[in-house]
């Protein structure tokens, strides 16, 4: 195996488990710019993991191919009205947001077992017959070296959450909806002042991270999984909000860092199939992305300063 086909191998497992973190990282951003803290993002992930493949599997002998995109659209939907309850309980009933989050996360854990077990009879699905599949782009993958590297074997989903990021940079950034929804996370009380809908901003902002957690949880269960159990995700909530801290709040800096622990993942996915890599014992390399985490949260990216206003209930007239 040649230096180029092992860059290669990396590079597209890398882009393939990169999405579904990207997808919940950038969920993560919009919550918590608006200043409500979202642990609960692994419970949102793994409830959009269960609408996706159960969706996927209704469908999949009459929609074909079409069953799992169908899956994506309805975990979004389903994981953004089941956000609802973070919302309620953090911003309405000015609930603790941490023990929000975590209860958000057992309730995601119990509800979609139970739900499991009441459709199928057993405590996991079937594996689904149609998944997400890795495509060679046209005219792209034909580049030398880099059609290789980018363009071939990597499942759409990829490109579209890169895609998204920058699309999330600019709402974020450059749009009317970006400044109010920072400005409630930073200096509510100013953003109060000013006329914008405090609780309206925070409540869009954690349904925001429920539509792209429930996202990132059906792209993970159609094209990694390919069926749910109750420990489907197993961890990739909290990746994606280490990605998400890692990343500074920021959209691309949380691109970044997913694909940073997406390489990280890949290394478990190919690397018995890399010389000396394939000699380390599988158990580590399992363990990297989250070891890698700790890193990196400790001390490999300097102080990220957090939206000043993140965990911090607004009641208006009260300073």
């Amino acid at each position: 195996m040649s230096f180029l086909d092992i860059l290669a191998l990396i590079t597209q497992a890398a882009l393939y488990s990169a999405a579904p973190l990207i997808f919940t990282a950038l969920g993560g951003v919009f919550s918590e710019r608006s200043g409500v803290v979202n642990i609960g993002l692994e419970g949102l992930m793994l409830f959009g993991a269960f609408t996706g493949i159960v969706t996927t599997l209704t469908f999949q002998d009459s929609l074909g191919a079409a069953a799992p995109w169908l899956g994506i659209g309805l975990a979004a939907l389903a994981s953004m009205i089941f956000a609802l309850i973070h919302a309620v309980a953090t911003i309405t009933l000015k609930a603790d947001q941490t023990v929000s989050g975590v209860a958000l996360n057992f309730l995601a854990a119990g509800l979609s077992v139970f739900l499991i077990k009441n459709i199928y009879g057993k405590g996991q699905t079937d594996f689904i017959q149609v998944r997400i599949d890795k495509i060679d782009v046209p005219v792209l993958s034909k580049i030398p070296v880099i059609g290789d590297l980018f363009f071939k074997s990597i499942p759409a989903t990829s490109y579209i959450a890169i895609a998204l990021a920058f699309f999330v940079w600019y709402i974020i950034y450059k749009t009317p909806f970006g400044l109010r929804l920072r400005s409630v996370g930073e200096h509510p009380m100013a953003a109060d002042t000013m006329g914008i809908n405090v609780t309206a901003m925070r409540y869009v902002g954690v349904m925001l991270s429920g539509l792209f957690a429930g996202i990132g949880g059906a792209v993970y269960a159609t094209s990694i999984a390919t069926n749910f159990s109750g420990t489907t995700i197993a961890g990739q909530g909290f990746l994606a909000l280490a990605a998400m801290i890692f990343g500074k709040w920021h959209p691309l800096g949380a691109l970044g860092a997913a694909l940073f622990f997406g390489l990280a993942q890949s290394l478990s996915i190919t690397g018995e199939q890399i010389p000396y890599i394939q000699e380390i014992p599988n158990v580590l390399l399992k363990i990297a992305p989250y070891l890698l985490t700790i890193l990196a949260l400790t001390g490999f990216v300097g102080r990220a300063d957090a939206p000043k206003a993140l965990g911090t209930p607004y009641e208006k007239g009260k300073r």
